[in-house]
């Protein structure tokens, strides 16, 4: 292979190395939920040319893409060595892009998130820094522990939504039952993550649920979590007497009951990482309600 050849190969890598590991497919779908979300629940929905122009929406949601791809990168910054046991055909870190250049563009792009963050409003700031703050020790440190780590990252994914109602407040018990369906789906997508890894977590001392309670007793707290999810979920939209949102809802108990089926008779790595593709399908099918909610 000539200079040339050699230079190209690496430019593809590095390309395909920062792809993975702000992982775009995610910031794409992050994006697109909350301009979902601004449009559908928020609305008005005939408005949907002036949202989607609208430049105060744009910068929010460019902020929390640029503090969710600076999350990425310090995550995988923390967990080279348990990931080379857990998922070594994903390393980028240390393999593609060299620690102290991922650390930089962590910083860059907190820094850009915080900086839009403002341009929108203070209050958007503030909830921007309160995310990065929270993401940081949720990577040296919370990840490591029992429940609190799943807890982060589900409670993140939740304000991704809610922060629109900082600066557009219409429709925010909509938005806020949307955000708690999502806190709960990524909790239980979380957990389960967990048990998928937790040969590489348990090599380099992480406590995560499955390690200092079993796949057993970590099995039974995910079946409490499904039951607490459904009724608060249907809590809330019979408190708001949305008949079509109960209806929505109720045909969700299809695919979450075949998860919860999924979930007692799995025992192995590949049957955990099963049912986390279908954790993130009923997460696609619950945003898709959006559409007639």
């Amino acid at each position: 292979m000539n200079v040339s050849a050699r230079s190209k190969a690496r430019i593809r890598d590095y390309i395909a190395g920062s792809v993975r590991l702000v992982r775009m497919t995610n910031l794409v779908i992050v994006a697109l939920t909350q301009y979902l979300t601004r449009i559908l629940l928020i609305g008005p929905k005939e408005n949907w040319k002036q949202i989607i122009t609208d430049y105060d929406m744009f910068f929010l949601s460019l902020s929390t893409v640029f503090i969710a791809a600076a999350g990425y990168i310090i995550n995988d910054y923390f967990d080279i060595k348990i990931d080379i046991v857990n998922k070594p055909e994903r390393v980028v870190v240390g393999r593609y892009l060299k620690r102290r250049w991922a650390m930089g563009a962590h910083q860059v792009f907190n820094v850009l998130g915080a900086a839009l963050g403002m341009v929108v409003s203070p209050w958007i700031f503030l909830v921007n820094v309160f995310s990065i703050t929270l993401l940081w020790f949720y990577s040296e440190r919370f990840k490591r522990l029992p429940f609190i780590g799943n807890f982060i990252v589900s409670l993140l994914t939740g304000l991704s939504l809610l922060i629109l109602t900082v600066h557009y407040p219409a429709n925010r018990h909509l938005v806020l039952i949307y955000a708690i369906f999502s806190f709960f789906i990524s909790l239980i997508r979380e957990v389960v993550k967990d048990m998928e890894d937790i040969r590489g977590d348990a090599a380099h001392g992480c406590r995560t649920l499955p390690i200092i309670w079993g796949i057993r007793r970590t099995k039974t707290f995910l079946y409490i979590v499904v039951g607490f999810f459904v009724v608060v979920l249907f809590s809330m939209a019979s408190a708001l007497e949305n008949r079509l949102l109960l209806i929505l809802f109720f045909m969700l108990l299809l695919p979450l009951g075949w998860l919860t089926f999924r979930l007692t008779k799995a025992d192995t790595k590949k049957d955990f990482r099963k049912i986390s593709s279908i954790s993130k399908i009923i997460m696609l099918l619950g945003l898709m309600t959006m559409l007639v909610a």
